[in-house]
């Protein structure tokens, strides 16, 4: 029995000591946290790295180059926008008329490297179709409606805002004074020539719609054409109503042009709707020629919601 009791005491198990225990878990934990240390240091070495901060910038880069790219393939097609509108032989007419001398009109495109073949077949042409618009003809196209709006016979030149006395007479804006391409001065054709004789119905429409198109290069809508683009939007509005182009469609062409004359400040627009999850295609292009995001003072105030694009420079308020 004795021998017995010896031997189960023997067999007693051992206390561990608790502070070997508690040493193995804090060298666990310091194991954990210098290995988090050294993975937050390579990290911090990987973001500064020069090498590292180009394939970011690259990377960035290129998304915002492919989202450019999309932008502009919708805002100012490459291949174009046709208007519904036929040319024919306005050109030819104006020329005829002396609101454009062709040897001025040419020598202005001489230090441009020369008028295009299309150019010249919009200036002398008798059988012209539809307009198409391109980024490569915004400028002439804008030029050629510059004249026909300043010199087609219309209501809105002479009872409109243009007269107003306050102004000191329709000569002195750009839209008039700034025409340098006609025989004599520009006012000898300040509304003189019936192009187009618009029934009070057409007239009536080509109203309502010019107060409901801004541009951004002033505060003024077409009723009031007092630089360029608004003279030259004022005689587009003048064909498309006596062709019938219905109002929605005067508006989606308005749209299209604008953004030709204006291409930095359609596609920023364009970047604002697609923040607002608004895709160009969808847009309301009445809504979008109107003073809050046309006008001068309307693109301002989107400028404080999205960064501009600036890729292009748009057309001047000059010939």
């Amino acid at each position: 029995m004795e021998q017995e009791k010896i031997n189960l005491e023997e067999k007693k198990p051992e206390k561990k000591d608790g502070s070997n225990i508690n040493n193995h878990i804090w060298q666990g934990i310091a194991l954990i946290a210098i290995a988090l240390l050294a993975l937050n240091n390579w990290e911090n070495w990987k973001e500064k790295n020069p090498s590292t901060q180009k394939e970011k910038t690259s990377e960035v880069s290129q998304t915002e180059d492919k989202d450019l790219a999309l932008l502009e393939s919708k805002v100012i097609p490459a291949d174009g926008v046709e208007i519904p509108v036929v040319w024919g032989d306005f050109g030819k007419q104006m020329v005829e008329k002396g609101v454009i001398d062709r040897d001025k009109f040419e020598a202005i495109y001489e230090k441009r490297g020369g008028l295009s073949e299309e150019g010249k077949r919009l200036l002398d042409g008798e059988n012209n179709g539809k307009l198409k618009i391109t980024a490569e003809n915004s400028g002439v196209i804008l030029n050629l409606l510059w004249a026909f709006g300043l010199g087609n016979k219309n209501e809105i030149l002479e009872k409109g805002p243009m007269v107003d006395k306050k102004y000191g007479g329709a000569g002195g804006f750009a839209s008039t004074g700034g025409w340098s391409a006609s025989k004599g001065k520009a006012m000898d054709h300040y509304s003189k020539y019936k192009f187009v004789t618009l029934t009070p119905e057409q007239q009536e429409i080509v109203s309502s719609v010019s107060q409901g198109i801004y541009r951004p290069c002033c505060g003024n809508s077409t009723y009031f054409p007092d630089c360029n683009h608004g003279m030259a939007m004022l005689g587009l509005l003048e064909i498309m109503a006596s062709q019938g182009v219905s109002e929605k469609d005067m508006y989606q062409s308005a749209l299209a042009i604008n953004a030709y004359w204006f291409p930095d400040t359609y596609m920023t627009l364009a970047k604002y709707f697609v923040k607002k999850n608004i895709d160009w295609n969808k847009v309301d292009a009445k809504e979008v020629l109107g003073f809050d995001y046309s006008s001068s003072a309307g693109y301002q105030k989107i400028l404080q919601e999205v960064e501009p694009i600036q890729k292009q420079s748009g057309g001047s308020c000059g010939v």
